[in-house]
């Protein structure tokens, strides 16, 4: 990982990295994650002669724990504000789980800013939980289990974790119980995907989307993503037994595959 950036912001600091040459991916974790889920990713994509900026969300990683709010909306304003200060011309947004959300929301109001969409695991609408993800979300809200719940349920994400998954999720625990951090997985809980899915029709951006079909944040992830494809016109690529982290089961797949999109361009 290169040394950590600050951009301030009005309600707090983002932390990002920004490494290498060429044309520019951002690239955006999941929620509750660190950016360092690219670990994998993003020295493929510097090998392959991209310039790779990887973003940690709001209450994560070394961004400020503390903001007004948190979510998918929040983070596309935070990406658009990035975007604005890398001043690097349009570039391709990878984005994963909400981070695709924010993506989406910031390719329909600032197109001249991305050149292309690759969503992974991608979150663009609310979704409908079954009733154990209920009970599980519901309980996260409860002070005091919302951490231990967390972390049980994290391992579910990856179903082919890599050699390195216990360091990451103990990097990730350790995280959570940084001053002011202590919240920030209930503050996630109430996000919606809504003002993303209103978007969807106004991105003309190119589109990959990249689903696991292990991936059991959706009952059905395979129709989730041609769904997805349909409204954004875009291309779909499944990955068979990948969870809702495909970067980090598949990372050479996915980097051929990134690479191929970008290329297209």
């Amino acid at each position: 990982m290169s040394e950590t950036r600050f951009l301030d912001l009005p309600d707090g600091r983002l932390a990002y990295d920004d490494s290498g040459d060429g044309p520019l991916i951002v690239c955006l974790p999941s929620m509750l994650d660190l950016r360092s889920q690219y670990r994998f990713l993003r020295p493929l994509l510097l090998d392959a002669g991209y310039r790779v900026v990887t973003v940690d969300q709001r209450g994560m990683g070394e961004t400020s724990a503390r903001w007004p709010e948190y979510g998918s909306t929040p983070l596309a304003h935070d990406l658009l504000a990035l975007l604005k200060h890398l001043d690097a011309g349009p570039a391709l947004v990878y984005g994963c789980s909400n981070g695709a959300a924010a993506a989406v929301w910031v390719a329909a109001e600032a197109p001249e800013l991305v050149k292309g969409l690759v969503l992974a695991a991608p979150f663009v609408r609310d979704g409908k939980a079954g009733v154990a993800q209920k009970l599980t979300t519901a309980l996260m809200r409860v002070p005091g289990l919302a951490l231990p719940l967390y972390m049980s349920y994290y391992p579910k994400w990856e179903p082919k974790p890599p050699a390195d998954f216990a360091e990451h999720k103990a990097e990730l625990k350790a995280n959570f119980k940084e001053p002011g951090r202590g919240s920030v997985i209930a503050d996630y809980l109430s996000m919606s995907h809504a003002e993303a899915e209103a978007r969807l029709d106004r991105v003309n951006a190119p589109t990959l989307v990249i689903m696991g079909t292990g991936d059991i944040d959706w009952p059905d992830p395979a129709a989730e993503a041609e769904w997805v494809g349909r409204r954004l016109n875009g291309e779909v690529v499944l990955l068979e037994g990948a969870g809702h982290h495909p970067h980090v089961e598949f990372p050479e797949k996915i980097a051929e595959a990134v690479t191929a999109f970008q290329l297209s361009l």
